[in-house]
């Protein structure tokens, strides 16, 4: 720089480039912080769940993985309003439906279900599901998400659609094993005449991938009743897949969502 050149400044601060780094998943110190955190990440998934509209009754369910005992896993328990969910609300489960630890009861859908992906997935640490309006109805179609838009991407060729036991309450141990038979891979299912499951490595991600896969089967059945979708080429869907799917761009979408949720909901640490 000469001695012409004036430096430009806000407030005092140089404007000169610099490399601003991204913060990640955090770590943990100890088991019992990144338990605290998982559970903490499960009743704000939960929270949002119940503010976009997702709870019907006492369906739907969101599942992670215990850090130090991976064969079991927590759970939003029984009854228990997704809008009301707190951390000391949460059960964990083993693979038989037992409650290890927590004061509630199981619901029996949930453990069926949820057990069933969690022991044929060692990959999945969380799962979601949840009776969403949209993704009931484009599970009665019977078809895969189409590539129509760039957020439908993420899905593309990374998820499946299941007719096994659909429509059918899943109450049956053999009759979870068979959906989880038929999702050995990727990140969503949609079930017919049920709805849709996502799963991810952490809560954040397998709660977002759940609510962008509910809104894009709202934007593809508004389209198909609009009129004939133009879908995206095969390569450029896959692209937009491989820059928008994989597993930190989850969690990475969640954190607004989850900003919001610790800011007007504290009591859900409770």
């Amino acid at each position: 720089m000469t001695a012409t050149e004036t430096v430009r400044e806000i407030d005092g601060v140089p404007l000169t480039p610099k490399k601003v780094a991204l913060a990640g998943p955090p770590t943990f110190a100890t088991i019992e912080e990144e338990r605290l955190h998982r559970k903490q990440k499960l009743v704000g998934a939960l929270r949002i769940f119940g503010r976009v509209g997702f709870g019907e009754g006492v369906a739907g369910h969101i599942t992670v993985r215990d850090p130090e005992f991976p064969e079991y896993f927590w759970v939003n328990p029984f009854a228990i309003s997704f809008r009301h969910a707190k951390v000391s609300d949460l059960i964990l489960v083993d693979h038989d439906g037992n409650v290890i630890y927590g004061k509630h009861p199981v619901n029996r859908a949930a453990f069926v279900i949820h057990s069933a992906i969690h022991e044929a997935r060692p990959d999945v640490v969380a799962a979601a599901h949840s009776h969403s309006v949209h993704g009931k109805a484009f599970s009665t179609l019977g078809i895969p998400l189409d590539p129509l838009t760039q957020d439908a991407c993420i899905f593309y060729n990374d998820h499946t659609v299941i007719s096994a036991q659909g429509g059918k309450v899943v109450f049956d141990v053999e009759a979870g094993k068979e959906l989880a038979a038929h999702f050995p891979t990727g990140k969503a299912a949609i079930h017919q005449n049920h709805g849709l499951f996502t799963v991810g490595e952490t809560v954040d991600e397998a709660a977002f991938w759940f609510l962008s896969l509910d809104r894009s089967c709202h934007a593809q059945l508004l389209a198909m009743a609009a009129g004939t979708p133009l879908q995206i080429p095969h390569e450029s869907a896959e692209y937009t897949q491989r820059q928008t799917g994989f597993p930190l761009a989850g969690w990475f979408s969640f954190q607004p969502l989850w900003q919001e949720i610790c800011r007007t909901d504290p009591e859900l640490f409770d």
